[in-house]
Parts: structure tokens; C-alpha cells; sequence
């Protein structure tokens, strides 16, 4: 009673709020058109987010909106593209859900045995799927799985490793998942809920939590359609059989600064700690126990061993997005195979990815590993498959440092960190500093201004807090940020609107 009284009073808060705003508008003479969230603006934003996306061909996709519910439809080469124009979509503020009736049309074509072949390839050598026995189907490109795995989470990373596979049309995941827990439906409930409120991009305030016989239901208000799903992720606990978000609601309103006063405030270092320590043991990807964690003042130092390269770099993401850190200070190793493969299996096994990858095949690659150290070269089109090329085979155990050598030719075109859809986040990769080869292609004023358009449509950067001001193209951002996901949110909106550069001197402000 108590929990529905408070969000009542936070709801009127915010019509409160809703309503002083549009009485100033008119006082001042200002339109509310242009802050309208219609169908049309909406749609310009998703197609507009879709193109500065590297990873999707966002001129074979159209956008349609009504009642802020938006259509996906046309034709792309693979799944994951299908998939990551849907997270985009879902980042753009005022879009409830997404409807994506996307075709997918290989560009390799592969006989069924061939892609079966490659399916098992993957599955077999990714770090958490390579743990389960998995059965494969594949028909006309359709390919079935089957199997048991631990949780819902491990299922979705299955079938995120079979929509790499170059030759995938579709995927019907039969996967079944059963963690036998002695834990109660009332310590779910609360480890869900601690879950939400030290995530940095979900706003719990308005979000009810219920478990019942470990079903998970979920109901209230989030800010965007991506919350949503990162709100869902949280519930899909190791344990957890059902989650139940269709009363979960998408309301733009719920991106209100006033509800999350609670979430900002200056948080103990012990408590840090001690949520990052969760974030790092939720997350199946990361596959170790043997990670130190130690808080000082919000700067976060990891220390221990992981399993494979890649878990490095998730590990240090999974604390960074975590309420109260400043910087993470990664010192994490990794530890050595229990089977040693030899220089020419691995650089064997990174090829064979390559190989098979949607994003990389077409590409002639080559990578030499010596003492563990994969060496890669050749050239990509964009720092999106040079990254890609590089997780690839930071996935295989027995590599330890990846150098790679790849050389981009469109590096005109910045590819920047989306926090809702990207597990990479790009500046955690010692190659990559973007450095714009052009001078700026419009003037200043165009740029504030699409700076600013960048902020309003992000469900993640409070841009009324924020000051640009634009100098020859390069973009300086003062004033005040929730959290460093913010701050790293702002300067990517930044270059997404067009400048050449950008000096990020905005504060993270955590309340007293």
C-alpha cells in the first residue's frame, strides 16, 4: 500500500512538472511543436539513428510509426543487423515498442550441412555455450536448437552466437532452461530490485517487482523501450523460470531527473563494491569467481583472473555501468588454458571465426599468434568490424593479447558507444582514439543544433543540463551528468551530431 501510495505521488509529481513546462512555453512564446513526440518526428529520429549506425544497412530498412509503436520492414543481409536496428529503435525517445518485420537474405548462400557445420563450429567455441550440449536443425536456413542450459540468459547467448553464422535466416530457439535453487521467491525479489537500482541506465522508481513461485512479474513505468528490455534482463535471474513485463509500460515522462533523486545520491564505497561484486556474478559471460573488487572515492580497480580475453573487457563494462563509479581501473589477467593449444590451432580457430561471421567473411584477414599473442591483419571497412574482428578472437581460450593491425578505410565515420545496444565500449581498445580526417562540413550553429537534437531524442542524456557551445566544428559540453554512462553518452550524441571533435567537460554531480 505504502510502495502504491509513493509512486502515485511521484506520478503527480511529474504531471506537476509536465505542466509547468508548458505554461512557461506559452509565456515565453515558444512552440511545443518542437518537442512533440509525433508518429513523423519519431520516425525521422529512428532513421536518422539507424544511419549513423555502422553495423546496419539502414537504407534497405523503412521506418513507420503510429501511436509511437514502431514498424521495421525491407530486406538486410543478416540477423544480427535485423536485430540491432531493433535496439536502436528502441534507444529513441518516445518509441514504446518495436515491431520488426525485417527479411533476412544471406549474403553468402550455404547448403543446409553447410551451415549446420558452422553453427556447431560456433557453439562449440564460444566461452559460454561451449559448456552445454546443444542440438542443431537446420532447414532452408532455419536453424532449430535444443538442449538444456542454466538460465534464460544462457539461451538468448546461444542464440545470439547462431545469428552470427553467415547463411542463419531465421533461428527457433526450443532451448529449455532449469536451475534447481533452494532460494525464495522473496530473496529474488530483492536481489532484482538491488539489481535495477545500481544499474546506471534503468530508472527503477516507477517499477514494481512481484516473484511467485520464481515467476517474475513486472509492472509500472520505464523512460524507453530499451529500459524496458535492460529492466527484463535484470529479472531473468539464474533460478528465475517466467518473467511477465506486459504490465511494464513505456512512458517518456518516466525520464524525469525528480525520479531519480534517490539513485544519484553519493553512494559509500562499501555499497560500490558490493553491487559491482553482484553485476560481476549475474553475468554468465564473465565465467569467473576469481575477481578482486576494490572502491576508492567511485574508482573501481579490478584485479584476479578470467577465463578468456574478452571476459576482461565485459567484466570492466559490467562495473562501469554500475551507480557510483567514477573510472574502473582494469588489472584483470588472463588465466592460463587448462589445454594448450599450439600457435597454428589457435590462429587456426580465430580464422575459422572469422570465417563464419556474418560481419568479418568477406573480409581476407590473416592473423599469426605467437606465446598467446594473436597478431591481425588486413583491412575493413569500419572500426565497427575492426572491433568485431577483435572480440572474435579475444573469445578464444588460450589467447591472452590481441594486437590488431587492422587497417579501416572509411575512418570518416565515427563509430560511438550506444549504451543500450553495444557490449564494446570502444574506448577500452588501445588502437582506437577518433580523430576525424575531414574539417567540419557544416557551420557551428548547424552543429549546436544537431547536438542538441541528439540530446532530446537520447532516452539516456539529460541534455537540459547540459551547455554546447561549437568552435570550428569541434563541440565543448558543460554542466551536470547523473553518471560516467552519461558522460561518455553525451560525447558520442556529440559526434553523432556532426562535430569534428569534442571536449567533454561536463561533471558527474552525485547528490549529498
Amino acid at each position: 500500500m505504502a510502495q502504491t501510495k509513493a509512486v502515485t505521488i511521484l506520478k503527480k509529481k511529474v504531471w506537476v512538472l509536465a505542466l509547468t513546462l508548458f505554461f512557461f512555453l506559452l509565456a515565453c512564446g515558444i512552440s511545443t511543436a518542437a518537442i512533440d513526440l509525433v508518429d513523423e518526428n519519431i520516425e525521422s529520429a529512428v532513421e536518422k539513428e539507424l544511419s549513423d549506425d555502422q553495423a546496419v544497412p539502414a537504407h534497405l530498412i523503412d521506418v513507420s510509426s503510429m501511436d509511437n509503436v514502431v514498424t521495421l520492414s525491407g530486406s538486410v543481409g543478416n540477423l544480427l543487423a535485423k536485430e540491432r536496428a531493433t535496439s536502436i529503435a528502441k534507444t529513441v525517445k518516445g518509441v514504446r515498442s518495436v515491431v520488426n518485420r525485417i527479411g533476412v537474405e544471406p549474403v553468402t548462400i550455404k547448403s543446409d550441412s553447410a551451415v549446420q557445420a558452422d553453427v556447431i563450429g560456433a557453439l562449440l567455441t564460444d566461452p559460454v555455450t561451449q559448456l552445454y550440449e546443444i542440438d542443431t536443425r537446420v532447414d532452408n536456413g532455419v536453424v532449430t536448437l535444443e538442449g538444456q542450459v542454466n538460465s534464460y540468459m544462457e539461451k538468448a547467448q546461444a542464440e545470439r552466437v547462431v545469428k552470427s553464422v553467415s547463411g542463419v535466416k531465421e533461428v527457433d530457439n526450443l532451448i529449455t532452461f532449469d536451475h534447481k535453487t533452494s532460494r525464495s521467491d522473496k530473496e529474488f525479489q530483492a536481489d532484482i530490485k538491488k539489481a535495477m537500482r545500481w544499474d546506471t541506465l534503468v530508472d527503477q522508481e516507477l517499477v514494481q517487482v512481484s516473484v511467485d513461485n520464481k515467476k517474475v512479474t513486472l509492472k509500472g513505468t520505464v523512460g524507453s523501450a530499451a529500459e524496458k528490455d535492460r529492466a527484463i534482463n535484470h529479472a531473468w535471474m539464474i533460478g528465475i523460470k517466467e518473467v511477465d513485463a506486459s504490465g511494464l509500460m513505456v512512458e517518456r515522462w518516466a525520464r524525469d531527473r525528480d525520479l531519480r533523486q534517490e539513485k544519484y545520491i553519493l553512494k559509500d564505497d562499501d555499497k560500490i563494491k558490493a553491487a559491482v561484486e553482484d553485476a560481476l556474478l549475474y553475468d554468465p559471460r564473465v565465467l569467473s569467481t576469481d575477481i578482486d573488487v576494490n572502491v576508492n572515492n567511485g574508482v573501481v580497480k579490478l584485479r584476479g583472473t578470467v577465463d578468456y580475453l574478452n571476459a576482461k573487457r565485459l567484466a570492466a563494462q559490467d562495473a562501469r555501468n554500475t551507480v557510483g563509479v567514477i573510472r574502473v581501473e582494469n588489472q584483470l589477467k588472463v588465466s592460463r588454458a587448462a589445454e594448450e593449444l599450439t600457435s597454428n590451432e589457435l590462429e587456426q580457430k580465430i580464422m575459422d571465426k572469422f570465417g563464419r561471421d556474418v560481419y568479418i567473411e568477406a573480409y581476407a584477414l590473416t592473423v599469426e599468434v605467437v606465446a598467446g599473442v594473436a597478431d591481425i591483419y588486413g583491412t575493413v571497412d569500419s572500426y565497427f568490424e575492426k572491433t568485431r574482428a577483435e572480440n572474435l578472437a579475444s573469445d578464444v581460450r588460450g589467447i591472452y593479447v590481441v594486437d590488431n593491425n587492422l587497417v579501416v578505410t572509411k575512418t570518416y565515420d565515427p563509430y560511438v558507444y550506444k549504451p543500450y545496444v553495444d557490449d564494446s565500449y570502444i574506448y577500452d581498445y588501445d588502437w582506437y582514439a577518433y580523430q576525424p580526417r575531414v574539417t567540419a562540413t557544416k557551420d557551428d550553429q548547424e552543429i549546436k543544433e544537431n547536438i542538441e537534437s541528439e540530446f532530446f531524442w537520447s532516452p539516456f542524456v539529460d541534455g537540459g543540463d547540459i551547455t554546447i557551445s561549437v568552435d570550428d566544428g569541434k563541440a565543448t559540453l558543460t554542466g551536470e551528468v547523473d553518471s560516467w554512462s552519461e558522460y561518455d553518452a553525451a560525447t558520442q550524441n556529440a559526434l553523432e551530431g556532426g562535430a569534428v571533435a569534442v571536449d567533454n567537460d561536463l561533471t558527474i554531480s552525485y547528490r549529498q
